[in-house]
């Protein structure tokens, strides 16, 4: 196949792959759109095995580890639930990472002519990046996970330690130019860049997860395409520029939905941690602690009202509502309760009460996070809102349903200074009548912020886990 007719093939590649990331646009396009760009990056593996002298000198070898790969791969996704997606993702995130380290580490360290100052250049980013991303990610992925402390850990002289290890990164970097095997100090550069990547991402809370997960699936890209310049393939340069520049516009568009700046959220490990750990103090003030106002005494002359319990006040608020809007957040992950949400959505529907969903930008911890999970319970894709297309409906709203979602409709983002949240754009949930609570408690997220909405006359709460109380609702509705 002559130059020509490689170019056209690697450019119809890339075009299939931007024609299905296009389609990601709506929820409807994007199951199709993830086809079209798993099959445009099928067809790049195969172009690049094709062009590669491996398949004629040691093609069983090939085989092997594509067929091994893909079995263990499709093993560890069938075991993984909707709940452990995010985590999933991170873990996948930094094995592309590992993977550009070691292409780059291993071309560079093959027999043949000295590389050239632009191959090692391109080298020492893709290794630098590769190794940062790959330990980052797999921080992220433990603490999505649960398996380690999944707020903020800030130890003495975090900083110092960072741009210690940054420099020291740049000289083993520098040592690539000199005479010489550039092995040594590429894994020198690898080993210091695992330590930064994972000291830069364990100081970064849950809240901030979704920025950070499409931080470093931007870095992984940026990997992958300096990991192209070395082994000279089009193909993983043009793939690796687009999953930078998209998982980047996709960091800065949550940023802007926080109203937090990147660096904000990368350097902001000691403000949030301060924030959470006064949580405790604050939660155990009257402020959270109050029940909802007591109703006004009545006359000795009248006989007393009975007052209904709240899980009889959501059923009859539900009943009379002609309008719902549905705010998942991530306590519906942990509890798994979409369904049953989905299920009591459903049910009110057919009642004739008008159903929407509202879900904000960061909600979860990755983003799309709720999608997918309504997606997974069959949720119309149509009654899918975002933040800035919902939020003024609340005011004409009978009921917002909270599943799961504290942060994000936190008023006290708009009502005070000072805080983790303070200026971040919430979902107006206290703007609709009757407001219902399914938490887990009246804790604050992980901003550590108090929820106000708590003690709102209109807000009807159902602490506990959100799977049982929607099951209960349901039963008390039928």
């Amino acid at each position: 196949m002559n130059n020509a007719a490689n170019i056209a093939v690697d450019i119809a590649i890339i075009l299939v792959l931007i024609a299905g990331i296009a389609r990601f646009r709506t929820p409807a396009g994007a199951r199709f759109g993830n086809a079209m760009a798993a099959l445009a990056l099928l067809f790049a593996v195969a172009v690049a095995l094709y062009r590669n002298p491996i398949l004629s000198s040691n093609a069983a070898l090939a085989a092997f580890a594509l067929a091994a790969s893909s079995l263990a791969a499709w093993r560890v996704s069938a075991k993984i639930n909707m709940t452990r997606i995010p985590s999933l993702v991170a873990f996948q995130n930094g094995a592309g990472g590992l993977a550009a380290l070691l292409v780059a580490i291993v071309e560079m360290s093959s027999a043949g002519p000295a590389p050239g100052a632009v191959a090692s250049a391109a080298a020492a980013v893709s290794v630098s990046l590769g190794a940062a991303t790959f330990s980052g990610s797999m921080i992220a992925s433990l603490k999505l996970a649960g398996k380690i402390r999944q707020t903020p850990t800030v130890v003495p002289g975090h900083n110092i330690a960072l741009l210690g290890l940054a420099a020291a990164c740049a000289a083993a970097a520098a040592l690539m130019f000199a005479p010489g095997d550039p092995t040594s100090a590429l894994v020198s550069l690898a080993f210091l860049s695992l330590a930064f990547g994972a000291l830069f991402s364990i100081r970064i809370g849950g809240a901030d997860m979704p920025v950070l997960i499409s931080f470093l699936n931007s870095a992984t890209g940026m990997a992958a395409a300096f990991c192209g310049i070395v082994i000279q393939n089009r193909l993983l340069i043009a793939c690796g520029a687009v999953v930078a520049s998209s998982g980047f516009i996709l960091t800065m568009v949550m940023c802007r939905a926080m109203n937090r700046s990147l660096m904000n959220i990368i350097a902001g490990g000691k403000a949030f941690a301060r924030a959470h750990a006064s949580s405790s103090a604050t939660v155990s003030s009257p402020e959270i602690t109050a029940a909802p106002p007591a109703p006004t005494p009545v006359a000795a002359s009248q006989p007393e009202q009975p007052v209904a319990d709240p899980l009889s006040r959501a059923a009859d608020s539900l009943r009379a509502a002609k309008k719902l809007i549905v705010i998942p957040g991530y306590g519906m992950a942990i509890a798994q309760a979409q369904s049953e949400t989905v299920a009591l959505a459903a049910m009110l529907e057919q009642a004739g009460t008008e159903v929407k969903y509202a879900v904000h930008p960061v909600a979860g911890r990755m983003p799309g996070h709720m999608h997918v999970l309504l997606a997974e319970a069959d949720v119309d894709y149509d009654k899918l809102f975002e933040m800035d297309d919902i939020n003024a409906e609340f005011a004409e709203t009978d009921v917002a349903l909270i599943v799961g979602a504290c942060d994000v409709v936190n008023p006290a983002a708009k009502e005070k200074e000072g805080t983790p949240i303070s200026g971040m754009p919430v979902l107006n949930a206290g703007d609709a009548r009757s407001v219902i609570v399914c938490n887990f408690d009246d804790k604050p997220g992980y901003s550590g912020v108090p929820n106000p909405l708590y003690v709102r006359p209109n807000a009807i709460l159902l602490f506990g886990d959100a799977k049982t109380t929607l099951a209960s609702l349901i039963a008390k509705l039928q």
